[in-house]
């Protein structure tokens, strides 16, 4: 489970940057490195940083401490 929160945290990181760049420049990195928005990788891509905010929200909400998005700063 750790592995695919690892994955899914990834994924959200590049379509965060991607949607800054997009907001700031017009510039969407993920059409541009496959091939434009309706390229068939392209829309995977968007297709699976969509899925990892949808699985992000369970650990989120359930209170999951397992959750990479929600581990605590050890001292």
């Amino acid at each position: 489970m750790k592995a695919l929160n690892l994955v899914t945290l990834v994924l959200l990181i590049v379509g965060g940057i991607n949607w800054g760049l997009v907001g700031i420049a017009q510039f969407d990195l993920v059409a541009a490195i496959f091939g434009g928005q309706d390229a068939m990788l392209a829309r995977v891509v968007y297709a699976l940083v969509g899925l990892s905010a949808i699985w992000q929200i369970f650990p989120l909400v359930s209170g999951d401490k397992g959750s990479i998005a929600r581990t605590e700063v050890r001292r």
